[in-house]
This record gives C-alpha cells, structure tokens and sequence, in this order.
C-alpha cells in the first residue's frame, strides 16, 4: 500500500521553504510553475478558523505518481499541530458529525481522515507529516508524498486539509505504557485534539 513519507523537518522527505521552492503568489496568480492553475499549483485551499478568518494557504501539485504539498500558516499557537486530509470537502465550524450527527464541533463536516476506513492511524493516506509553529505563530511545511493523488483529493465528496489543536503521536504508544495498546480514539485520530483550521481542497 502506498504511505505517505512520514518525515521530520530535519529529512531528506521534507523540502525546505528557500531558494523559492515555497512559491505562493496572490489568489489570482496564474504564472510561472508547470502551467497549472494557482501559480504553478494544481490545487489549493484557504485555511480558516471558526470565525471564518483566514490563517493562511496550502498547495498541492501532483506529477509522475508524487504529491507535493507547500503550507503557510499564521496566527496559530506555538508548537506541533495534527495535519491530515480528512474526506469530504466541508468546512463549516459548529457542523454535525457526518457519520455520528449527534456528534457537533468545529469542522467536523470535513468527516474522518482520508482513507480512515482501511487502517488504523498513522497508516491513513490522509496522515501528514506535523506542522511546527514557531513563537510568532507561523508554520512553513513542505514535503512529498506518494500516499495519494489528485483523484483521490477531488472524488465525489472531496476533501479538506485539517490543522488540529494538538500534537500527533501517529498511534505509536509503547505497551509499557499503554499494555493493551492504543485505544480506538488514538487508532483513530493519533489524539490530535480538536479542529482550529480546516482548508478546501480545491482546483
């Protein structure tokens, strides 16, 4: 099964924001890159929190069976964040659960993580390298994934990119703490904590 290439900053995985490799331009940036759409970017999304203020941008560009994904982030707490690509297209703050709509909370329209029904977390093709936010409250990321593509981010229902209030521990607990392993919440979710910003994946 392909998976995405869990990396820290520091990795040969991860591509780092100089020498113009991170390349955002303005919304209505056409220019420049493999002649796609978003200045050079075939896909894109606005990230924003709960009050609809946006916090920054990702792009997303897929060429030969490999993913490039660039983010720039601002105004977010200090430290690591959760990132994934949940399923669905929908970011709405105070939304229902799709699969438990009793279930009410910021951006749970977006659904699960991508690719959450075949394996437990850390192994979804949705499960991202963390974004590290520095004290001024801004994050630069950008790496490569063979995990998914670009069919797999616009199918019927679409789908999101998520930054959680937590850290993700990709469900790896050690049964000296954990003797029964992790629980469903972890297997599910990496204990990420809630939604503060949750962006459409769009073309």
């Amino acid at each position: 099964m392909r998976r995405a290439m869990m990396a820290s900053a520091a990795s040969a995985g991860i591509l780092l924001a100089t020498g113009g490799i991170l390349s955002f331009g303005g919304d209505g940036d056409h220019g420049g890159g493999h002649g796609h759409h978003h200045g050079g970017w075939d896909l894109s999304g606005t990230f924003r929190d709960d009050d609809g203020d946006s916090l920054g941008r990702v792009r997303i560009d897929t060429d030969d069976g490999r993913t490039r994904v660039a983010v720039r982030v601002s105004d977010l707490e200090p430290g690591f964040h959760a990132f994934h690509v949940h399923g669905i297209g929908k970011c709405e703050p105070d939304s229902a659960n799709p699969s438990d709509p009793e279930q009410v909370g910021d951006f749970l329209s977006a659904g699960g993580h991508l690719g959450a029904g075949e394996a437990d977390h850390g192994q979804h093709i949705g499960d991202l390298p963390s974004l590290f936010v520095d004290e001024d409250g801004r994050a630069t990321l950008t790496f490569e994934t063979d995990a998914f593509d670009e069919d797999d981010l616009l199918d019927d229902d679409g789908s999101a990119v998520m930054i959680h209030a937590g850290r993700d521990n990709f469900a790896n607990i050690p049964e000296r703490y954990a003797p029964d392993g992790p629980d469903a919440t972890t297997r599910a979710t990496g204990d990420a904590g809630g939604r503060v910003a949750c962006a459409v994946v769009a073309d």
